[in-house]
């Protein structure tokens, strides 16, 4: 057990995002730590969802992941709308109608999709941030994970006044004096490789030098984690633990949708690209239709974070709606090469235990025969 597993008060060094609260408690009930990310909720979903896991994981620890964006184009939903140029909507349009996409049933802020696509439906903005950290703040949580930029500071304040671990990630080693600034308590390294948003430093090369960057500040690494050996060897580069991601997708406590489930275990690794077409910043999402149109000659550049989000909201939200299956997609990591089949968590964790296992036997035994 690690340093940073007593901390947490886990059993097993594997911090577990999603973004179905089934998957958190599964995790967290088996000796890991699952981490909801709450990027696409509104205020009310988060602490219903709190509430239940206050409850359904029975005294165990688990975390909620928030998006404080160091930048953004704004937060007033419909002065972002005024912001989207004439050509930007026509070429969406053009793309619905090619698609036989139909309008929207649901009302904005109202629609939850499981994990995808996680930041259409509530936008990036500083406002929904503060929005649902105001109520992650008064549950029990035990870390909380700020992405794409450091934490405020009344948030540094908060979770140490409530014996909350603060975690922050970084996809570069020069974020890491951002992020110690801020006093996080906790660096996730975030390689290439990793599903949403994610930089381009893979994760067997950044974790060592954000490890030596961050002094006596526990590292977990991130980015195509899905295997006990990975584990393993997350843990001889410096890592205490490790933040995996996708390979809960396809889990059977996963709300995600089936048909994606289904592409999910289909794909290859190579069925995952980074783009900005979503967000307006980079993610690492399923290929699909949507991800290919906008790498056309045809297609306009992706407007800023959040306005791309606005752009690309109803369109997106409404293939689900309708099932419209080719656009259908989810943030995924290069990982789900690894994911096989639909499985229960458990069977996952008890996959990975016994790949640790066997992987620090055969390291030692290599250890002893070159010694």
């Amino acid at each position: 057990m690690t340093p940073l597993c007593r901390r947490l008060g886990i059993d097993l060094p594997v911090l577990a995002f999603s973004h179905c609260r089934d998957v958190v408690a599964a995790v967290s009930r088996a000796g890991g730590l699952g981490v909801l990310g709450a990027a696409s909720m509104t205020p009310e979903d988060l602490d219903r969802d709190l509430t239940w896991l206050d409850r359904e994981c029975a005294g165990r620890p688990y975390g909620v992941d928030l998006l404080f964006p160091a930048k953004s184009a704004g937060d007033d939903p419909a002065e972002l709308a005024g912001r989207i140029p004439a050509d930007h909507r026509a070429f969406v349009d053009a793309l619905r109608t090619r698609w036989g996409v139909p309008v929207r049933r649901s009302e904005p802020g109202h629609n939850r999709l499981g994990g995808m696509p996680t930041e259409i439906d509530h936008l990036m903005t500083h406002a929904n941030a503060h929005a649902l950290w105001e109520v992650a703040r008064a549950h029990p949580i035990r870390l909380v994970a700020s992405a794409l930029g450091p934490p405020p500071a009344e948030v540094r304040a908060e979770t140490t006044r409530r014996g909350m671990l603060l975690a922050g990630l970084v996809g570069d080693p020069r974020h890491v004096r951002h992020q110690l600034a801020a006093g996080v308590d906790v660096l996730v390294a975030q390689g290439y490789e990793a599903a949403g948003h994610t930089g381009d430093i893979t994760t067997m090369v950044l974790v060592p030098q954000v490890v030596a960057a961050a002094g006596d500040v526990p590292v977990v690494a991130a980015g195509g984690i899905a295997t006990g050996r990975q584990v393993v060897a997350a843990l001889a580069l410096g890592a205490q633990a490790v933040w995996t991601g996708s390979v809960w997708l396809a889990t059977a406590e996963s709300d995600l949708d089936p048909v994606v489930k289904e592409k999910i275990v289909a794909a290859a690794a190579t069925d995952t690209e980074k783009t900005t077409s979503y967000t307006g910043k980079p993610t690492r999402q399923l290929t699909t239709v949507w991800t290919e149109a906008w790498r056309t000659p045809e297609a306009p550049a992706p407007l800023p974070s959040p306005v791309q989000q606005v752009l690309a909201r109803d369109t997106v939200v409404s293939a689900f709606e309708h099932q419209v299956t080719p656009v259908m997609g989810s943030a995924a990591g290069q990982a789900v090469g690894l994911v096989t089949g639909v499985r229960s968590v458990a069977a996952v964790l008890d996959d990975l235990r016994m790949q640790m296992a066997d992987a620090v036997e055969a390291v030692t035994r290599l250890a002893d025969d070159a010694g």
